[in-house]
């Protein structure tokens, strides 16, 4: 099996796992919570824009799920709002007061409804750093997974401000 997490596409040879019943989804729960499946029963894991809700207390606990649940030499897929590239654009001079806005709520979560809030500011130090922790074997920045079109790949500014990446359990 390949798990969405967080996903609302439906693709041929995935299941998805989102925090509220929509149409598509086969699994309702958390990210933090994988208790649902077995261990080493998936063999890709794929969550965009899904880690950076998880309280930094979760965080370690969470990435350990996910291990658990991948087959040996299982992918995740994951996908975070890269904050280097976020900072760097706020802070320029040029940026309009409408960017700004925009890039502050790329930051701390749209917070339209109570899943939409952002716990920890992710960048690629952090995030390698994490998944070493966690004991995955292999982590690799990538531009694209070519998967879903997504936040993974969004360009609203005119450049990507996600920090896309494949590690190997």
């Amino acid at each position: 099996m390949k798990l969405h997490i967080g996903g609302e596409t439906i693709k041929e040879g995935w299941k998805i796992l989102n925090i509220t019943q929509k149409s598509g989804v086969d699994f309702i729960g958390d990210i933090s919570d994988l208790s649902m499946f077995k261990d080493d029963s998936i063999a890709e894991v794929y969550a965009s824009h899904v880690l950076e809700h998880i309280p930094q207390a979760k965080v370690l606990g969470t990435l350990n799920e996910i291990k658990r649940i991948l087959k040996p030499g299982g992918k995740f897929y994951l996908s975070v709002p890269d904050l280097d590239i976020l900072c760097h654009a706020f802070i320029n001079p040029t940026a309009s007061p409408d960017m700004k806005f925009h890039l502050m709520r790329i930051i701390f979560g749209g917070q339209i409804d109570a899943h939409d809030f952002h716990f920890f500011g992710w960048n690629q130090l952090f995030l390698f750093d994490f998944l070493k922790l966690t004991g995955f074997s292999n982590a690799t920045r990538v531009e694209s997974f070519g998967l879903f079109s997504d936040t993974s790949e969004s360009k609203p500014f005119g450049f990507p401000i996600s920090l896309n990446v494949i590690a190997i359990k």
